[in-house]
């Protein structure tokens, strides 16, 4: 019972804060749609496919054909992540998909600033109106990513029993993941938001956000 009103109230917040947040916000994307574009070559926004929900969640043993279907669809559900561009155009072109690190130099001028006030990630509030994330929980990775990971850190899949989040306790207590050491590390505040997700931790997470922010400790 308790976790329905939490889930209830979690959710009527994800839908008041984006709501307003879109409208709030409107005015700024279209001043930082500007700058991008006149910064760097390409699109304002960014949109790449992220790992969700997992919304068949099971316990104990399954069977073979069980685990090949959470196998084939990533352990969740993929959706669509939307970001202000921050990044030069076709980025991992001749990489793959890679990690971020410290002076990347595929980040543009604009794109570090984006970075370091986290502004990058407020796109992402029409996917917490859309119900595919919330305001607050594990951070959605890539389906490689996620497949990759998954065969060195066992766990790492129970990230996908929350819905995912625009910030989480892992975003404030840590940076951004480097290696599959800092992953590791940044798992464990996943796993723990897991097991004990309510709504007074995820309000202390909001507001340890807006410090970030305020700081300007959202980059490396």
């Amino acid at each position: 019972m308790a976790d329905r009103i939490y889930s209830w109230f979690k959710r009527s917040l994800d839908i008041l804060l984006s709501s307003i947040g879109l409208i709030v916000m409107a005015p700024v994307f279209a001043l930082l749609a500007v700058i991008i574009k006149i910064d760097s070559r390409g699109p304002v926004f960014y949109a790449q496919e992220r790992i969700g929900l997992n919304r068949r969640r099971t316990h104990g043993n399954t069977g073979s054909r069980t685990q090949e279907r959470r196998c084939r669809d990533t352990f969740g559900r993929p959706f669509r992540i939307y970001k202000l561009r921050t990044m030069i155009v076709n980025a991992e072109k001749d990489t793959g998909p890679v990690w971020a690190k410290a002076g990347d130099s595929r980040v543009t001028r604009v794109g570090k600033l984006l970075r370091k006030t986290r502004l990058d990630e407020f796109p992402q509030l029409w996917n917490v109106l859309r119900g595919d994330m919330s305001l607050v929980g594990p951070r959605p990775e890539r389906p490689s990513f996620v497949l990759s990971l998954a065969e060195s850190l066992p766990d790492y899949p129970k990230r996908c029993f929350a819905l995912p989040g625009i910030t989480g306790l892992a975003q404030v207590k840590s940076r951004y993941d480097t290696s599959v050491e800092t992953v590791h590390r940044k798992l464990q505040y996943d796993l723990y938001y897991v097991r004990h997700g309510r709504l007074m931790l995820d309000l202390k997470i909001m507001a340890a956000t807006l410090k970030v922010m305020a700081r300007g400790e959202g980059a490396h």
